[in-house]
């Protein structure tokens, strides 16, 4: 039965995903001076304000108004902002649950981890090629004073029998200048052109492009829209594709299991389906706070998979912990990477430790 499914990517001017990657920087530059630190420090934006706010409980010294103006002037902002913040530390009722001989969740809920062969990345046909889209776009905006950095771009493909047949449609959005010349023409030829040679065979006579349908997209970021930390999880994990958990992932540091967890569950379904175990796998796990251990662990390989699920789960529980104390260790959790990881997806980037395969023992 054929089917289309679709993903969709956004760019770091779009307000939401501008607000994550602030937020991920505050978390790393606490992580540089106290690599213990309990961070949840958010933000939401609108016009040329800035409000910063949340938990810290460290013992770094984050000058939270320079490094958020950094990020924006970065981005392409030319003023300045008027930033406020409101930051307390962690409920110590919190910080007690949490803090023990090992580390334990901080807080209760469930997340998920995803794998599929169709990709070279192990992750969906649709979310890759949109993240890959918008990070070309990212690139070619820099080198032409023609765009913004506020876009967005979908990618959707039909599908028969879960194999996928070919690109159905790209639709991609880009916040640009009133005088830009041959727009359509610029974003076909430097951006989706280049990106979709490395998928030429899925590009047939039905695909559709579709290019800026409003016609223009010239009031950009947080002036066009408002935004705020953790409003883009599908487009952060598996662009739909897969379920996603009950919590975001920026600004979060590594005792949160909804960002660790999730990470976790990625890094143990990848390396389910690298193995050959199966051809697609969705984990799902649940935590309570104060807990060392996984309240409960769920296996889904879609009856793809090579050996029993039986074997796989002993597989599973022989190979890996899901105690967020283990997770913090082995993946080394403990770092300054999490800016990086903010924007085109936590998934897919071979960067990233989750993102690693190990020797698997039967």
């Amino acid at each position: 039965m054929k089917k289309i499914l679709t993903s969709e990517s956004v760019n770091i001017g779009h307000p939401d995903k501008t607000c994550d990657v602030i937020a991920d920087a505050f978390l790393d530059e606490a992580l540089r001076q106290d690599s213990y630190a309990q961070m949840a420090v958010e933000c939401a934006i609108k016009n040329n304000k800035l409000f910063v706010y949340g938990e810290a409980t460290t013992t770094a010294k984050i000058d939270y108004k320079k490094i958020a103006q950094q990020v924006l002037t970065e981005i392409g902002y030319k003023k300045k902002f008027r930033i406020v913040t409101e930051i307390s530390k962690q409920s110590p009722d919190i910080n007690q649950a949490v803090v023990k001989n090992k580390l334990c969740a901080n807080d209760q809920g469930m997340v998920y981890g995803y794998a599929t062969n169709e990709t070279k990345e192990f992750m969906p046909l649709t979310i890759t090629i949109a993240h890959k889209i918008m990070k070309r776009f990212e690139t070619y905006r820099q080198t032409t004073n023609d765009f913004f950095a506020d876009a967005k771009c979908q990618v959707s493909f039909c599908y028969d029998d879960n194999k996928p047949l070919y690109i159905d449609t790209v639709l991609i959005s880009v916040s640009h200048k009133k005088d830009c010349q041959n727009l359509q023409e610029q974003i076909m030829t430097n951006v989706l052109d280049v990106i979709l040679q490395e998928y030429k065979k899925f590009v047939k006579k039905e695909t559709k492009f579709i290019i800026n349908p409003s016609g223009k997209f010239t009031i950009w970021g947080s002036y066009g829209d408002s935004g705020c930390v953790g409003r883009k999880i599908v487009v952060d994990t598996y662009g739909g594709i897969a379920k996603v958990g009950g919590g975001c992932f920026s600004s979060k540091n590594a005792t949160k299991v909804d960002r660790s967890g999730a990470y976790y569950a990625r890094f143990v379904a990848k390396n389910l389906v690298y193995n050959k175990f199966c051809d697609k796998c969705e984990i799902e796990v649940s935590y309570g706070i104060g807990i060392e251990k996984p309240i409960s662990l769920c296996i889904d390989t879609f009856g793809t998979e090579k050996i029993s699920l039986e074997k796989i789960y002993e597989i599973v529980n022989k190979n890996f912990d899901f105690s967020p104390d283990n997770i913090i260790k082995e993946l080394k959790l403990l770092r300054p990477i999490y800016k990086q990881t903010a924007c085109y997806g936590h998934f897919g980037n071979p960067d990233f430790p989750w993102e690693q395969v190990k020797k698997i023992n039967k």
